[in-house]
Formats: C-alpha cells, structure tokens, sequence
C-alpha cells in the first residue's frame, strides 16, 4: 500500500469532508496574508506605499477571478488531488516570495500568484456537491468558508504583534498541511470527464444561460447590488449612524453570527421543501433591511438590522446555489461553475467603483436605496415568474 493509501485510511477524510477543511485553510491563510500580514510587513518591513500594497490586494482578487475557467477546466480533465495541490503549491510559493521581495513588481507577482492558486479550490468544492443535498452541503461550505476568512485576519492580529516570523511560519505550516490533505483525500462524486474542448463545454453552458433570459442580469445585479455598499458601510456607520469602530464591529460580528446560525439549518429546509420561497424571502427581507438600515441611528438598531441581514444572506445563498446548479452540464461541472464565478465577478468588480460614484454625485445614502430597489426587483420577478419547476 503507498503512502498515499495509508494516510487516506489512517485519516479517514471523506471527499467533502476534506474539501472543507481545504477551503477553511485556504480562505484563512488569504485573509490572514491579505488583511493582516501583507499590509503590515510590506509597509513596515519592506517599505513600499500604501498605493502599491493597495494594488497588490486588487491584483490578487482579479487573477483569482481571471484563471476561474481555465481553473474549472482543469478540474474537469485531471485529478481533483493534483489540481488543489498545485494550487496550493502556487500558494506557499507566493508567501515566501513576499518575504524576499526587493520590488513592487515582486509583489504583485506574488499575489496574483496567490489568486491563481486559491482559484481551483471553490470549483473543486462545487464539483464534489451531490445534487440530492445539495443545499445541505453547500451550506456547510458557506459555514467552512466564512469562518476561514474571518477568523484568518482576526488571529493574526493577535500573532503580530509577537513576531512576524511566528505569522509566516504558521501560513506556511497551514498551507503544507492543506497539500498533505489535498494529497490524501479521497475523491468526492466526479461526474463524467467532458471531451468537448473548453471553448465548447463554455458554448454550450452560454447558451443553456442565455435561454433563461433573466437569470444571466440577475448573477450580475446581485452582485453589483452588494459591491455598490462594500466601501461604504465603514464611512456611512460611523458618519451617518455614528458608530464608533468597536460599535461597527460588534455590529458585524453580529451579522455574522446570526448568518452562521441559519445557514445549516437553512440548507436542511431547502432540500426538504424546495428553494423558491428562499429565494423569495432572501432577496426581499435584504432589500427592506438594507432600506431601513439607512434610518437607522442607534447602535441597537444598527444591531438589530445586521442580524436579519445576516440571516437572510444566510438563507439566500444555497437556494441561489441549487438555482445556478440547473444550469452547469453534468460532465463539465468545473467550467460550468467557473464562468458563473466569472460572470457573478463583474459586478463584484464594477460595484464598488459606483458605489462611490453614487455617494459623492448623490448622497451616501443613494448607493442603499439603489441596492435595496436591486434587491426588491430580483425578488418579485421570482415571485411572479413561473420558476416553480426549476426552485421548487
């Protein structure tokens, strides 16, 4: 027996099971590098500008968008266990790069290396997704995914301020035990190996989205929707609301919590009763909260507010996730879901930059009333569509 074999036996990790400890290591090693660790050492250490570390962290979140289909194609045509592992290969290289930097462009190189190597991950976890709990399972995901990238930044803050030394190690530690567990894994349900070239299998998945007319707006306005709040949320609670930081941030914690809680939950009645009034629910109770959190001026209605966001989003996203799983073919399920992720990606892209544009030309709170209206729109065109056959 090789060593592979025996480390899946001694282990004993399931395909998913392993899928969610590599997205958790993955999106905590990010957040940590991103929101902690590269702007405190690039600036202190390295010493290049805010506008270059800035630049950096843009380059990172655009390859990783970028290489999502290719990433999805790869997935299709190899081994899941060589396609994370290089990427987390990439990954370790990228942060001993940063460590050795002597330029900008150095820099840069080592994050997009960074977006490049964390781009499979998502897809592989898609892929591994069993359509019979689905919802289930994608909730565990959002679970595994989001305690990751909070936890990341907010652990090695605390581990900062020790030595910076400590910080790397500890990433590079992470990531080494994340290739192990790639490694060894056992293979989560893989679907037929497409032999259509890639730009087919992306034809083919164009065209399926393109017949349902609304849905291919709707992947980008919801994102759009949320980008156009995400630099605003910080100036607007402490200007308008005001709040102080720690207030913002027990209000988001809170959010967070509240989404956390109903997120299991949530994917459990989705498989049970079907998804559509999820969806319905979601996107309304998100867009009248995201109204009313624009006359909100207390710290316990600020509170109060980014619970029902949270647990809307919650029960938002599987039923999202089982609505654009109709659509990705069942033998090119990796490209499938990278061209969503790329096309979901634009308005993540294009959000923030008229978001700000609407609150200098408007006021700050225009981008809210805009998002909201989004929201509300979404949400009655499935109230009133007949999607019952594809949401349940």
């Amino acid at each position: 027996m090789n060593i592979r074999n025996r480390l899946s036996r001694k282990f004993n990790f399931s395909g998913m099971t392993a899928y969610f400890f590599i997205l958790f290591i993955i999106e905590f090693v990010r957040g940590a590098f991103l929101v902690s660790y590269l702007p405190s050492y690039a600036s202190e250490q390295l010493h290049f500008s805010l506008s270059v570390i800035g630049l950096a962290v843009s380059v990172h979140y655009l390859m990783d968008n970028a290489v999502k289909v290719f990433a999805g194609y790869l997935i299709d045509r190899f081994s899941t266990r060589i396609v994370l592992f290089t990427g987390i290969l990439l990954s370790i290289i990228s942060i001993m790069l940063v460590v050795h930097a002597q330029s900008e462009w150095e820099i840069l190189t080592a994050t997009a290396l960074l977006g490049i190597g964390g781009s499979p991950v998502w897809l592989v976890c898609l892929s591994g997704v069993q359509e019979e709990c689905r919802a289930s399972q994608m909730s565990m995901l959002y679970l595994f995914w989001m305690c990751g990238l909070g936890l990341g930044p907010v652990v090695m803050n605390f581990l900062m301020d020790v030595d910076d030394q400590v910080v790397f190690n500890i990433l590079i530690g992470m990531l080494c035990a994340c290739g192990l567990l790639a490694l060894t894994a056992k293979s989560a349900r893989r679907s037929g190996i497409s032999k259509l070239s890639l730009a087919a299998q992306l034809k083919m998945l164009w065209e399926r989205i393109a017949k349902t007319g609304f849905l291919l707006p709707s992947m980008i306005l919801q994102t759009t929707a949320g980008g156009l709040l995400v630099p605003l949320l910080s100036p607007f609670a402490t200007q308008h609301i005001g709040l102080s930081h720690s207030e913002l941030s027990i209000s988001l914690i809170a959010g967070g919590v509240s989404a956390l809680l109903i997120l299991v939950p949530a994917g459990k009645w989705i498989d049970r009763l079907g998804g559509k009034w999820f969806l319905i629910g979601g996107f309304g109770i998100f867009a009248l909260t995201v109204f009313m959190l624009t006359f909100s001026n207390t710290f316990i209605e600020t509170v109060f507010l980014s619970m029902i966001l949270g647990a809307s989003y919650a029960s938002l996203l599987p039923a999202w996730n089982a609505y654009l799983s109709r659509y990705v073919p069942q033998d090119s399920v990796g490209a499938g879901w990278g061209l969503i992720s790329t096309i979901e990606g634009i308005g993540v892209v294009a959000g923030p930059a008229l978001g700000g544009w609407m609150a200098e030309r408007v006021s700050a709170s225009f981008p809210f009333w805009m998002a909201a209206v989004i929201f509300a729109g979404i949400a009655c065109y499935y109230l009133f569509s007949r999607t019952e056959n594809l949401i349940g």
